[in-house]
């Protein structure tokens, strides 16, 4: 079987790529909004195959972030699992109030049904699996409190993963109805993994709801300079070493994951086009920064540049709103118009929305 479908950013000129690749991902995963971290020099690739009715995707790309709305997700027909398992780099899953980050070895699971957003913070080689919702649901499975969560690193969690990447590789040398059958191992294994997370109070499902607690703490109280890990210890009625414990193995501590959505609420708002002239020191006290010679190192290591470059840079690029469009299916998004404006632009509230450049033959 030969690939579905095969995006390059290297047939596409340089100018265009960014916006290329945002066009891409919009259509192929049936309504996402990129943004590039400001980046505009980008390179990504996409190769994605059919098993059955099961999607399996390579992505190779520069770093980048995508978010799903919860009016995108009520634009489109079909409801996927949608199953994120990197080979190189990491991926950073936020839905339901939850947050899970996966590298090479685990995977982390998310329902197309409802909002969710993924960081790519680095350059990132992953196998992106989606099945059918309704293969799961229909089997009388509870899946809310397995989204948003790590698997694979062991059981049988970890005999999917080696499934699904083995089944990628070897689509080519399988039959149609040998991939129909992987995809039918696949979405078994699938659903045993989730009975797994669902049926069984742990030791390890216990630390993920901790977890889960000191998100939603620092997420109610990220204004607040005062947060840290001896606050949330009082807060939450804990012991620090039990916070420690709690994000054990996250890929970043308690006091870095505060810092980052400090970050991410700082650049919200000097993205905000209602309040352009609105200090930089006023936006970075107000979200618990207490050190602006701090505030602006630590923007420059996330971003690549000094928070008022990123202001400038932002306003140079202006709004650009994408049309609306009818997702009909994973690989097909039918607009209702389409704009010749190049590159990538964000809206107040959420990640850049992208405008469109005509997709080239190559597309499903």
């Amino acid at each position: 079987m030969t690939p579905s479908i095969a995006l390059d950013t290297d047939a596409v000129a340089e100018r265009d790529r960014a916006p290329q690749w945002c066009e891409w991902v919009w259509q192929h995963f049936g309504g996402l909004q990129s943004d590039l971290y400001g980046d505009t020099d980008f390179d990504g690739r996409l190769a994605a195959s059919h098993a059955g009715d099961v999607i399996l995707t390579r992505l190779e790309a520069n770093r980048h972030r995508v978010l799903r709305t919860p009016s995108m997700a009520r634009a489109s027909e079909t409801a996927y699992l949608k199953i994120v398992a990197p080979w190189e780099g990491s991926a950073v899953v936020q839905q339901q109030g939850r947050e899970a980050c996966a590298r090479n070895g685990a995977w982390v699971i998310y329902d197309t049904s409802g909002a969710y957003e993924i960081a790519n913070p680095e350059r990132v080689d992953h196998l992106i699996v989606m099945v059918p919702a309704s293969a799961i649901q229909e089997r009388g499975l509870r899946i809310d409190g397995a989204m948003a969560r790590r698997l694979g690193t062991s059981g049988i969690s970890r005999v999917a993963l080696e499934t699904m990447r083995n089944t990628y590789l070897e689509l080519p040398n399988m039959s149609e109805a040998s991939a129909r059958g992987a995809g039918e191992l696949i979405k078994q294994l699938v659903q045993l993994s989730l009975m797994e997370v669902a049926g069984h109070e742990t030791a390890v499902t216990q630390r993920e709801a901790l977890r889960d607690r000191i998100r939603a703490h620092v997420q109610r109280n990220l204004r607040d300079p005062a947060l840290s890990v001896d606050s949330i210890a009082r807060a939450l009625n804990c012991s620090r070493r039990h916070l420690y414990n709690a994000f054990a193995g996250e890929g970043e501590s308690i006091a870095v994951f505060i810092q980052r959505l400090r970050l991410q609420a700082c650049i919200r708002d000097l993205q905000e086009s209602a309040q352009p002239s609105r200090p930089i020191t006023d936006i970075a006290m107000s979200w618990g920064f207490g050190n602006p010679s701090h505030f602006s190192r630590l923007f420059r290591d996330h971003t690549g540049k000094s928070p008022s470059e990123f202001r400038r840079g932002r306003r140079s690029h202006g709004l650009r709103v994408k049309p609306a469009m009818t997702v009909t299916h994973p690989y097909r998004a039918t607009p209702n118009n389409f704009s010749s404006n190049a590159g990538c632009s964000r809206n107040s509230a959420a990640v850049p929305l992208c405008t469109t450049v005509p997709l080239s033959s190559t597309t499903a």
